[in-house]
């Protein structure tokens, strides 16, 4: 549904965030001010279903008349974060179009305030130091259908609890030693509420405060708690923390924090023949079964960046995915649909012969040059246009000849004409073929100079159109094809419990050494995108590539090749 605005224009679509932010700005709830926050765990690259949430959090406060969204790092397991990864995120949020201006902070920037939060809770009687193991808090948990039982600890004195926690936090003890516990109810329904550890001794230095901690206090503790620091009015989160909303306000509540967020769940973007689990990309990148976070195949931003996804794109994605209360899976389709329609009209179109084959055309003057000139864009004259030599010997795709063609084959055969872009309408007259191999080496045609597009006086029409570039002329590069890293469309939900790895596509990446383009491309800056016709659309390679050896990444097909096996997936 969307909502027309005073011009009559329609307005985003609305969704149950922005009726619940619309309705609380016109109670006049939180003074009329929206506060969202984005805060990532340093721990490894960002994903496209942190778009999703970057997208939502700036957005409604962006949407809003004097909003602001923090840019917050959850910093507390300094054994798994870096600067590293703070960077990248840092990255990959300006890189999609959101700046946090001055709401950098930190979940560190308050452990000071939450230990004396801690201490507060321990003095109210609603915190004990625990001394179960890991494997016997387990056990003393309960499950879903029984209830948990009592600590044995959690009885003992605040007195004492007080100076095992200072103790804790002074180096005394080892790691898994003792942890900080609340006191809520064993019994409850809702695990999350069986008395939750709030702090554990984790002896790691921290890359912003050093080694003056030695306990770290647990996500659900300090969330909340940062978001009242921050005077966050809507703490919008993925619906995996639903059932920790409970221990979200009790904490808040428990502490009568002045400010009180109000916390909203929504469904995480899960995209098929991917996975969008930060454990699955570590697991594939430290298993070297990719190359690094920012490979071209992943669904990180840093690797969709690399590959030469625009981040309009991505912002369209997410805005046609929407925000809703159910959990979905969305076809890889429809994210490669925003990419086409992005790239469509802004991106410079050249030609690129990606597996070639060699064409001499014998009635063409030897050493003979013609300039031709075509546009950059069709419907885009700004762009300007590029000059494109034509020689006596060219490459054409290997895919664009064949000696014996199947039915409905339009492009070139012995004995057939076709027309080469921009140029002119030639004839294959014969092959050259390896002897030992038997694979064409050369095509041998002549051309009409009569019929040169555009200007020719013969307008003789040809089935078939063939890209080229013209050999003496072209840029040599390297070409990266890359396809679905998977070939099951949801690999971590195999009935018969293989591991998702099992489903990595062989065939995700084929790299093409001997790739040759127009020689307009020379020069071409890292991340510059280009539309190879009849191939796709490509970027230059941010690491790879130098001036000397272009490296290009295909972005997305011209086409949905998947689409049809898509369907017949979902038809079986």
């Amino acid at each position: 549904m969307t909502e027309p605005n005073d011009s009559g224009a329609p307005e985003k679509p609305m969704h149950f965030i922005r009726t619940i932010i619309a309705e609380d700005l016109k109670n006049n709830k939180n003074d009329g001010r929206v506060a969202t926050r984005f805060p990532p765990e340093p721990n490894g690259f960002l994903h496209i279903g942190h778009a999703k949430s970057i997208c939502l959090n700036f957005g409604m406060a962006a949407e809003n008349e004097g909003g602001v969204c923090f840019m917050r790092f959850d910093d507390t397991n300094p054994s798994k974060e870096s600067e590293e990864y703070m960077e990248s995120i840092k990255s990959s949020v300006r890189w999609l179009g959101f700046d946090w201006e001055d709401r950098l902070t930190y979940a560190s920037d308050y452990f000071d305030q939450l230990y004396e939060y801690a201490i507060q809770l321990i003095k109210l009687g609603k915190a004990y130091v625990c001394s179960l193991s890991a494997e016997e808090m387990r056990e003393y948990r309960g499950t879903l259908k029984s209830p948990g039982k009592n600590s044995p600890d959690r009885d003992r004195p605040i007195e004492e609890n007080l100076d095992l926690f200072q103790r804790m936090q002074a180096g005394e003890f080892d790691e898994g030693k003792y942890v900080l516990r609340a006191k809520i109810d064993m019994t409850s329904p809702n695990i999350n509420m069986r008395d939750p550890v709030l702090y554990r001794v984790l002896k790691a230095s921290h890359y912003r405060t050093g080694d003056k901690w030695c306990i770290y206090p647990m996500y659900d503790y300090t969330h909340c708690i940062s978001d009242a620091q921050e005077g966050i009015t809507h703490s919008l989160c993925t619906l995996e923390f639903e059932d920790h909303r409970p221990l979200y306000d009790w904490v808040l509540d428990t502490l009568q924090t002045p400010c009180h967020p109000q916390q909203i769940e929504f469904s995480r973007l899960s995209l098929n023949y991917t996975v969008t689990s930060k454990r699955m990309l570590n697991q594939l990148v430290v298993k070297k079964m990719v190359n690094g976070w920012d490979d071209p195949r992943l669904p990180t931003l840093m690797g969709m960046r690399r590959r030469g996804y625009p981040p309009a794109a991505l912002r369209d994605f997410a805005e046609r995915v929407g925000i809703t209360k159910k959990e979905n899976y969305i076809e890889m389709s429809l994210l490669e649909t925003c990419v086409r329609e992005a790239l469509g009209e802004t991106t410079p179109r050249v030609m690129g012969v990606l597996k070639p084959v060699k064409l001499i055309i014998d009635n063409f003057p030897e050493g003979q040059v013609e300039e031709l000139e075509a546009d950059y864009h069709p419907n885009n004259p700004e762009m300007g246009s590029r000059k494109m030599p034509f020689s006596r010997e060219l490459y054409i795709e290997q895919d664009d000849f064949r000696e014996d063609p199947p039915r409905k084959f339009f492009r070139l055969t012995p004995g057939r004409e076709v027309r080469l872009r921009y140029a002119y309408i030639i004839k294959c007259e014969s092959v050259v073929k390896d002897e030992a191999t038997g694979e064409v080496r050369e095509i041998h045609c002549t051309y009409d100079p009569d019929t040169k597009s555009g200007t020719g006086t013969v307008t003789r029409k040809v089935k078939g159109t063939l890209h080229w570039v013209s050999a003496p002329h072209a840029i040599q590069a390297e070409v990266r094809l890359y396809d679905r890293l998977f070939t099951k469309a949801r690999p971590t939900a195999d009935k018969d419990g293989a591991d998702f790895t099992t489903f990595l596509n062989p065939e995700s990446e084929e790299i093409l050494e001997f790739s040759y383009l127009e020689p307009a491309i020379k020069g071409a800056s890292p991340e510059a995108r280009f539309q190879f016709e009849r191939q796709g659309y490509f970027c230059v390679d941010s690491v790879d590539s130098t001036p000397e050896k272009l490296v290009f990444n295909r972005t997305v097909t011209l086409r949905d090749s998947w689409a049809k096996i898509e369907k017949a997936e979902r038809g079986n």
